[in-house]
């Protein structure tokens, strides 16, 4: 077989091995522990590694890019439900949610969007749906 004239450029990241960076998000005052995978500046689709530790919360949110979530170790707790290891769950754009760990253990995911990552907590300054003054 002959190598074609270009073949891709890959990223490979050993998850296992690398760092873990802090996540900020300043409303509800957590450090998400997560590693960046891809970063994609032509449609800032974004794909990262993720825990939330257990008894973690992210709280009422909406956000303007639809993402997934593959659930890797651990369950993932919605307002829909709890999904095991193994799950893959689909967040349409703009609707609202919670999502966290349950209380007992971690969850580790993959954290996928669609386009540029932005969230919006219920009740904040930024809240599309808050009452306008």
């Amino acid at each position: 077989m002959s190598t074609p004239s270009k073949p891709v450029e890959m990223t490979v990241i050993d998850t296992n091995t690398a760092d873990w960076e802090l996540f900020p998000v300043e409303y509800i005052h957590a450090n998400l522990e997560h590693v960046p995978l891809v970063n994609d500046d032509e449609t800032g689709m974004i794909v990262l590694k993720m825990v939330y530790r257990a008894g973690f919360t992210n709280p009422w949110h909406s956000q303007p890019c639809a993402h997934g979530v593959y659930v890797l170790e651990g369950t993932l707790n919605t307002h829909q439900g709890d999904y095991p290891a193994g799950s893959f769950v689909w967040f349409p754009e703009g609707g609202v949610m919670f999502h966290g760990a349950t209380q007992d253990a971690d969850c580790t995911f993959l954290f996928i969007t669609n386009k540029p990552f932005d969230i919006h907590f219920v009740g904040d300054e930024n809240d599309p749906d808050a009452p306008s003054m």
